[in-house]
Formats: structure tokens, C-alpha cells, sequence
């Protein structure tokens, strides 16, 4: 009896895998919109990819996988005697990320084709984003096996430069996210403190700008202590002064008295977490510098990784501050494009959602199904996202990722993974890229006065 329970459960359950988003929600989870249930659960396909990258990045796995006969060798047998800094099993690792990240991209890339147009549940393409979650992994893992048969050749310097790209427009999804939050931050506390008639609210934005702005220059002077010598690393100080005169700038138009009356939810908040950010980024790019000279972060990985390619004795050490801390915003970030509507028209349109539903709607919209622990259809009427371009978010989140777990370091001709210029300036670019973005929302309603930016 008791086999005869546990199997009819098993099929319960994989009938719900081939089912719709509702079924995945089990009796004890709150109602939830069926629109967020399945960008969870496409987010979690995708954080499952960057779990496997990470594993196969770790020295245990890689030193497990060395044993194996094909592992360090090229073509007809011929063994690859890797000479300096880099190890067989290390660079497996990285071919791991880059095949791991090729299959996540092209599993989303193929939905953001799939998903072009679809403007309502009614639509036949909709039940197969918000359904058939067991094909889908299958064809996950059927993507990921057949990337891993892709020969070496050039496969890795031309993903390398698609890795880029991605991760510069993610970069700016990024920026795009965080002056959102801080517009959304600064409008609600705003709201409270005349709602309440309470300073408190006040003395709140008062304490995180000043504490976003310390760390600022707590971070301009460790950049400046740390990625700069006197007499050389004219580069990075060239970087870090020019960003930190752009930030100032952007604080400086933030608060003028016509930006003010055109915005008045405009404020020296929004501009210090965008100056914070900045300063992360400005960090990012320089712990990718190729100088020793000029990057700890480098000298200490080539003095841990100096061994030639074998099986016992070697250790490698990719997981330095800069890819911890990218991967945290990484996560937050992604999980913010899987759950979140902005209160914002301008940046629904910009990321292809729609405003979030008034609390007089949602009520109507869950009578049916509260306190059953389903997900409810919101989109009869009309998709509250773009699934293309959230497809297409994951796309670049999963390029974003393989560049952060690789630390940006290009497959050399020597087989070694080296750091190059390209992803100094690609992280720079991206960073004055940002600041422009912040720039124009500021005075975008003073150039253009006949729009509205409200």
C-alpha cells in the first residue's frame, strides 16, 4: 500500500512538472501571481547553471576530472604540457564555465525567439513559457551535453568576445536596477515622512547618503593605496580621478534647483548609490589590469598558481574579493529582474514590463484562489512582462556570469588564461556608460519639456 501511495505521488508530481506554473506551487505556499512563478523558476535554471559552473571550478572537482585520460589531451592523443601559470585542471574549469555558460545562453536565446510577440496567456506560445517545466530541463541538459562535444579550436576566444558584450549590457541592466531601487527608496521614505509628519523618515535618507558617500571615498582611497604606484599605474589613476569627477558631477546636478523643480523626487540618495556603484565597477576594472605592478589581485594569483600541469600539488585560487562581491549583486540583480515591476513608467518601458498592479487589484484577482497555494493567471488581458526580453535578460545574465567566474581572463595561444586590456575597458566604458544613463534622467525633463517623465 504504502509503494502503491509513494508512486502515485511520484506521478502527481511529474505530471505537474509537464504542467503549468500553478502545479508547481505547493498547498503550503502563499497565492501567487503566475507571472512571477515562472520568471522564479526560469532564474532558478539558470542560478542551477552557475551552481554547476562553480563546482566545476572547484580544485576538488578539477583535480578528480585531471585523472580522467581525455582531460589533458588535444587532438589524436597528443598531451598538453602546460608551461606557467595555469594548471590542466584549472583550465578544464574554465572550459567547464564557458561550455556550462554557452548552454545556458543558448537555452534562453532560444525562448527569446520563441517568445517574440506574445501579448497574452491566450496565446498558445504562453503555455509553454509557463509550463512543461520537465521538457525544459531536458532540453537544458541536452543543450549542455552537446557543448561539451564542441572542440576546442577558437571556440573559446569567440565566446570570449560574446561574454563581453553581454556582460557590458548586463552591467548597465545593472546600473538600470539600482537607480530604480534608489529612485523607489527615495520617493516611499519621502512619502512616509509626510505622511507620518515624523523627521525620522528624513534622518533615514539622511544617514544611508552619508553612509553610501563614505564608503565611496573609503573606496577612492583604497583604490588609490592599492592599485596605484608612484611614478607608474598611470592608467589606474587616470580611471579612478576621472570617475570620481564624473560622480561629483552627477551629485552636484542631482540637487540643483531646476533639476529639483522638474524632479522633486530627485536627491543626493539616488546619486550616492550611483557613485557607489561606480566606484565597484572602477574596482572591477582594475583588479582586471594584466600589471603586476598595478594589481595585487594578480600578483597574488600567479605567485599561488605557478605549477606546471599534474596531478598532485596544485592549487588554484580564483575566488578573490572582486568575484565574491560581484557574484552577491549578480544574484540580487537577477533576482530583482525575476520578481519585480517597477513603480516607474519610464523603466517598465525600458525593461519591457508593465507597473506594478494597485493594491485594490491584486485582491480581486486572488478571491478565487486564496488559501489554495496556486498560482493565479494574471494575464488573460495582456502579459505583464515581455517574455523575449527577459529571455534576453538571462541571456546576458548568463554571459555576465561566465565572465565573472572566469575573472575575465582570455584563452591565450599558449593555453594560458591571461588578463587582457579588453576587460579594463570594457568595465570602464560600461561605468562612464552609466553615468551618462544617470545623467540624462536628470536632465532628460529640462531638454525635453513637452514629455512626460513623471
Amino acid at each position: 500500500m504504502g509503494a502503491c501511495l509513494g508512486a502515485c505521488s511520484l506521478l502527481s508530481c511529474a505530471s505537474c512538472l509537464c504542467g503549468s506554473a500553478p502545479c508547481i506551487l505547493c498547498g503550503c505556499c502563499p497565492s501567487s501571481p503566475n507571472s512571477t512563478v515562472t520568471r522564479l523558476i526560469f532564474t532558478a535554471f539558470l542560478f542551477l547553471g552557475v551552481l554547476v559552473s562553480v563546482i566545476m571550478l572547484s580544485p576538488g572537482v578539477e583535480s578528480q576530472l585531471y585523472k580522467l585520460p581525455w582531460v589533458c589531451e588535444e587532438g589524436a592523443g597528443t598531451s598538453i604540457i602546460l608551461q606557467g601559470h595555469i594548471d590542466c585542471g584549472s583550465l578544464l574549469g574554465h572550459r567547464a564555465v564557458y561550455r556550462m555558460c554557452f548552454a545556458t545562453a543558448a537555452f534562453f536565446f532560444l525562448f527569446t525567439l520563441l517568445m517574440i510577440c506574445v501579448r497574452s496567456s491566450r496565446d498558445p506560445r504562453a503555455a509553454i513559457q509557463n509550463g512543461f517545466w520537465f521538457f525544459k530541463f531536458l532540453i537544458l541538459v541536452g543543450i549542455t551535453v552537446g557543448a561539451f562535444y564542441i572542440p576546442d579550436g577558437s571556440f573559446s576566444d569567440v565566446w570570449f568576445y560574446f561574454g563581453v558584450v553581454g556582460s557590458f549590457l548586463f552591467i548597465l541592466i545593472q546600473l538600470v536596477l539600482f537607480i530604480d531601487f534608489a529612485h523607489s527608496w527615495n520617493q516611499r521614505w519621502l512619502g512616509k515622512a509626510e505622511e507620518c509628519d515624523s523627521r525620522a523618515w528624513y534622518a533615514g535618507l539622511f544617514f544611508f547618503t552619508l553612509l553610501f558617500y563614505t564608503l565611496s571615498i573609503a573606496a577612492v582611497t583604497l583604490l588609490f593605496i592599492y592599485y596605484t604606484q608612484p611614478g607608474t599605474c598611470y592608467e589606474g589613476k587616470i580611471f579612478i580621478g576621472l570617475n570620481l569627477t564624473l560622480c561629483v558631477c552627477v551629485s552636484i546636478v542631482a540637487v540643483l534647483p531646476k533639476v529639483q523643480d522638474a524632479q522633486p523626487n530627485s536627491g543626493l540618495l539616488q546619486a550616492s548609490v550611483i557613485t557607489l556603484y561606480t566606484m565597484f565597477v572602477t574596482w572591477l576594472a582594475l583588479s582586471s589590469v594584466p600589471d603586476q605592478k598595478c594589481n595585487p589581485h594578480l600578483l597574488t594569483r600567479f605567485s599561488n598558481e605557478t605549477v606546471l600541469a599534474g596531478p598532485d600539488g596544485y592549487e588554484t585560487h580564483w575566488w578573490d574579493a572582486p568575484n565574491i562581491v560581484g557574484l552577491i549583486i549578480f544574484i540580487l540583480c537577477t533576482l530583482f529582474i525575476g520578481l519585480r515591476s517597477s513603480d516607474h513608467r519610464q523603466v517598465n518601458n525600458l525593461m519591457q514590463t508593465e507597473e506594478c498592479p494597485s493594491a485594490l487589484e491584486a485582491p480581486q484577482q486572488q478571491q478565487v484562489v486564496v488559501g489554495q497555494g496556486r498560482a493565479f493567471d494574471n494575464e488573460q488581458d495582456g502579459v505583464t512582462y515581455s517574455y523575449s526580453f527577459f529571455h534576453f535578460c538571462l541571456v546576458l545574465a548568463s554571459l555576465h556570469i561566465m565572465m565573472t567566474l572566469t575573472n575575465w581572463y582570455r584563452p591565450g595561444e599558449t593555453r594560458k588564461m591571461i588578463s587582457t586590456w579588453t576587460a579594463v575597458w570594457v568595465k570602464i566604458c560600461a561605468s562612464w556608460a552609466g553615468l551618462c544613463l544617470y545623467l540624462w534622467t536628470l536632465v532628460a525633463p529640462l531638454l525635453l519639456p513637452n514629455r512626460d517623465f513623471s
